[in-house]
């Protein structure tokens, strides 16, 4: 429950994210950039058997807001709804950006978050913040698949002469 003296608080949050919009999106992660990026997710998962997600986007709903929700829920919701968990071996990973809060999440199914020092993924969202705070922000995102997709082939090689199936659409989701 929010406490009368967090509403301020959550007043200018809800200004902060409404200020963003689809404008920031697209100039943060133009149309070229998400095809790129799409690019480099399916050839990365031409190397293991996991699922890779990005999901960027300027600002919460409302009622995550509201109710002071951290983004780390927002990332959880978002990882459920575009169906990361649901691979074959529990090795999908979402990479989720908010904009309006400058807010990186990292959020690995079981099968590669048992595997993974809960450490490495915090180092990984550290490198990404360090391009994203200069502006650089498909460095960041490639940066942090390169380094998902090495835990990825270190953790769920494939096979020699197997082939990955490809169980989620590869190309980054704009919220």
């Amino acid at each position: 429950m929010v406490m009368a003296r967090d509403w301020g608080r959550i007043i200018t949050r809800l200004f902060r994210h409404r200020w963003m919009d689809d404008a920031d999106l697209a100039r943060a992660v133009p149309p070229a950039m998400v095809e790129r990026l799409g690019q480099r997710v399916g050839a990365s998962e031409r190397r293991h058997s996991g699922e890779i997600r990005m999901y960027v986007e300027a600002g919460l709903p409302a009622s995550y807001i509201l109710r002071d929700a951290p983004p780390r829920e927002r990332a959880l919701a978002i990882f459920g709804k575009l169906r990361v968990w649901d691979t074959e071996h529990n090795n999908g990973v979402l990479i989720y950006l908010l904009l309006a809060e400058h807010a990186i999440e990292i959020v690995a199914d079981r099968g590669l978050a048992a595997r993974v020092d809960p450490g490495e993924w915090q180092r990984i969202v550290e490198r990404m913040r360090g391009a994203f705070q200069a502006g650089r922000f498909e460095d960041g995102l490639t940066q942090a698949l390169e380094e998902v997709s090495a835990l990825l082939v270190a953790h769920f090689p494939l096979a020699p002469g197997a082939a990955s199936p490809n169980e989620l659409p590869d190309e980054p989701v704009l919220g």
